[in-house]
């Protein structure tokens, strides 16, 4: 093949153009590791906004909670009346619990055993801020937002480097703090999509792309070029999201329309796609109700945004049927809303939240945790759920258990002690909550060529 003067200018900037790639530039220059200690695949969306977990799982006959909720309490009968659930747990026995009218799909995956459910659950910490308690809870680092990796970053990291093709991505626009500083990390929106950012002109088409077709054949010809390796990282995973083509979901599987069922989407298609995918993160955001938050019949905005996230996650794991054996998916928010309605007919920052654990190998069908209650003595501040439990026993029992990873002291450093509440099957690997368990550096090393002269 002779390279034209242009073709040879592509491929003298094509390392610097995978770097640029944001979506490609990292995972094209991580080091290589041992196999992964599992196949198993881990699902972490989050609910950007702080969503009212006393809305999703509602202790909905409390005399506390009706007289504090007023007319955003749901009600106690009709057609959205609470779609009531067994606790089987006595420490939720003060009330009943019930799901919202919306979430019929959350209420069947329940009764079958692959849900579960941790209430007064979260970040223990005072802050009420969005984004320090995002920072916190991804980072898995409370009260420090300065840590410079994320939680599933430093599970993966200690794990060794970059296993697979594609061991984590985002089903976004970038990867969340939790993937902070994870060169294996991939964010995308649509495998059809997936491509170099560059110039129009070398990016015109599938079938006439000359920017990919001359960074393919320079380094798929190299042997001494010390960016040959990393070029075709960035080429593999490309030709591999083009060829998949669109999404056709299985048999009688309906998501939700918009971003949060695309998403969906996104990392089913992936999962099936069987490039050895190890985690995923999904945003899904709309969830600060300060305002106009429900109607007094069960109606409007935060029900309509409950029943979304019930279709999609009944849609995702009834997509994935034939992983469920290796898939666990958790669901989780900043933090929960105040008990009591504000003025504005909704319901302000709060503490005490839901998380979801989903998944084949999960102990369903159960509320864990401990209640608190809700008489003004028992709340936080007087006026917020209590946290019971620490968000990140949930996470820890999921990666000794689920992902074989019990370095707890390096993926929750301050993690004082290893307390499974028995969400999830699997075998308890000795923890070591070992503060100076560091993992090793998995950053990209980049040699780029300093070109004075193309001829």
């Amino acid at each position: 093949m002779q390279w034209t003067r242009r073709e040879f200018l592509m491929g003298c900037s094509a390392a610097i153009a995978a770097m640029a790639a944001a979506r490609v530039g990292q995972l094209a220059f991580a080091e290589p590791a041992q196999p992964q200690a599992t196949n198993e695949i881990f699902v972490q969306i989050f609910l950007r906004g702080g969503c009212d977990g006393l809305s999703l799982l509602s202790p909905y006959d409390d005399p506390h909670y009706r007289n504090a909720r007023g007319t955003l309490a749901l009600p106690l009968s009709g057609a959205n009346a609470p779609l009531r659930i067994d606790q089987n747990n006595p420490s939720f026995n003060t009330s009943s619990f019930g799901l919202n009218s919306r979430m019929p799909h959350l209420r069947d995956l329940y009764n079958s055993g692959h849900l579960a459910f941790i209430h007064a659950c979260g970040l223990d910490d005072d802050t009420r801020s969005h984004f320090d308690a995002m920072d916190y809870i991804e980072r898995g680092t409370p009260g420090n937002k300065t840590t410079s990796s994320g939680w599933l970053t430093r599970h993966l990291q200690s794990q060794g480097g970059v296993s697979t093709l594609l061991p984590a991505i985002a089903a976004n626009s970038a990867p969340p703090a939790s993937l902070l500083n994870y060169a294996g990390a991939v964010a995308v929106t649509s495998p059809s999509s997936f491509n170099i950012s560059t110039g129009w002109r070398y990016n015109r088409s599938q079938e006439n792309y000359p920017f990919l077709s001359t960074l393919r054949e320079i380094y798929n010809r190299s042997s001494i070029n010390p960016l040959a390796p990393a070029g075709r990282r960035v080429t593999q995973v490309i030709d591999v999201m083009r060829s998949l083509g669109s999404y056709t979901p299985a048999t009688g599987t309906t998501y939700p329309s918009g971003s949060f069922g695309d998403a969906l989407k996104t990392v089913a298609q992936l999962i099936k796609a069987d490039l050895g995918l190890q985690v995923a993160t999904i945003d899904f955001g709309g969830w600060d109700t300060h305002e106009a938050q429900a109607n007094s019949d069960g109606t409007g905005y935060l029900p309509d945004r409950l029943g979304i996230l019930s279709q999609g996650l009944h849609a995702f794991y009834n997509d994935l049927a034939a992983y469920h054996s290796r898939l666990t998916i958790v669901v989780l928010s900043e933090f929960g809303r105040r008990l009591g309605r504000n003025q504005s007919n909704g319901t302000d920052h709060g503490h005490g939240n839901v998380m979801m654990v989903l998944g084949g190998n999960v102990n369903g069908r159960r509320i864990y945790g401990t209640w608190p209650g809700l008489h003004p003595d028992q709340l936080d501040k007087r006026q917020d759920l209590q946290i019971t439990t620490d968000y990140r026993q949930v996470l820890s029992e999921i990666l000794v258990r689920r992902l074989g990873n019990p370095k707890l002291g390096t993926i929750f450093p301050g993690l004082s002690a290893y307390n499974p509440l028995g969400i999830v099957r699997g075998p308890d690997l000795p923890p070591d909550l070992s503060a100076n368990a560091t993992p090793t550096d998995t950053g990209y090393q980049v040699f780029v060529p300093v070109i004075h002269q193309c001829r």
